[in-house]
């Protein structure tokens, strides 16, 4: 179990275990249309979910997972938390729920699989979890350039040298950068992650980093400011 300020996440069942990108992705993730239902896409423990019911006044926030194991358990961790009544999630994958959309979504959110190497592991859920053609980024986009409502958000955290890739494929579908945050370990290390969010107006970005420590464990002001509403130690 893994215990938040204001829930816990079971995640025995599901192959990619809560890390650093969910919890930043969750945290940064820009509300600033005060969105009204929400669509987490590979929702995984639900991690992402959780946050984002725990940030917004979201009224509704679905989600979607095709691993069985990991949608059983995010049900789970859903019904565990103080906002089971608005948190549900569909045991589907991304191309069964765009061929029936119901609604448009003022946020949509996902951690995506994203190794797109050829190397993969023996662990076969861990790989179809993390490697890019469980859910290749193409599908991903288009679903969100179909389902985003019109003053709605797109948000990611991939692999910064997929961001430009990223972006490219995201214009084409007239989904243009409102926030990059761009994301290192340490402040001598490589630029490691890329936070995006998308929206349907063209516009500047804001764009700027994120160091998370400044030596082992040793967190700087920014990733503690951001992250301090859910980590317990922070």
């Amino acid at each position: 179990m893994f215990k938040f300020k204001q829930f816990h996440v079971n995640q025995d069942r599901c192959a990619m275990k809560i890390g650093t990108d969910g919890v930043l992705l969750g945290a940064w993730t820009p509300l600033i249309n005060n969105p009204c239902n929400v669509l987490d896409i590979g929702a995984g423990t639900g991690i992402l979910s959780l946050m984002l019911a725990q940030r917004s006044n979201a009224e509704q926030i679905d989600a979607i997972e095709i691993n069985e194991d990991a949608y059983e358990q995010c049900v789970e961790n859903f019904e565990a938390s103080p906002w089971g009544d608005k948190l549900f999630c569909f045991h589907a994958g991304l191309d069964e729920f765009v061929d029936e959309p119901e609604d448009e979504y003022d946020l949509i959110i996902s951690n995506p699989p994203f190794y797109t190497d050829d190397y993969k592991s023996d662990n076969t859920s861990r790989d179809l979890a993390r490697f890019e053609n469980a859910l290749p980024f193409e599908e991903l986009i288009e679903a969100a350039a179909l389902l985003l409502s019109d003053n709605g958000i797109f948000s990611v955290i991939i692999p910064y040298k997929e961001e430009e890739r990223f972006v490219a494929m995201c214009k084409e579908l007239d989904l243009f950068p409102l926030k990059i945050t761009r994301v290192k370990g340490t402040t001598t290390s490589e630029i490691k992650r890329s936070l995006l969010a998308f929206c349907r107006m063209e516009q500047t970005p804001l764009i700027d980093e994120l160091v998370i420590e400044i030596s082992r464990h040793n967190y700087t002001p920014e990733y503690i400011e951001l992250t301090k509403e859910f980590y317990l130690k922070m």
